[in-house]
């Protein structure tokens, strides 16, 4: 079911990549939006600003994470 890049395998399943994405954005959704609730002074606003980026950051946060983990770079053995 895995794909590889190169004849390389993962070295972690896409279904924790995914929820490692998952709680590090929601844990950034609630710092996007209290930093915009203290600049615009409307919770509304800052719950639209803060949902809007981070669901273009979840995607990007997501293949950036699946490209590192094709990287052998750094990582003893690999």
């Amino acid at each position: 079911m895995s794909s590889s890049v190169g004849g390389r395998r993962p070295r972690q399943a896409r279904s924790r990549a995914i929820v490692k994405t998952l709680c590090y954005r929601l844990l950034m959704i609630v710092i996007t939006v209290a930093v915009a609730l203290v600049v615009v002074g409307d919770l509304g606003e800052a719950a639209s600003i803060g949902l809007v980026a981070n669901l273009a950051k979840t995607a990007t946060y997501y293949a950036y994470e699946r490209l590192w983990d094709r990287i052998a770079w750094g990582i003893p053995n690999a």
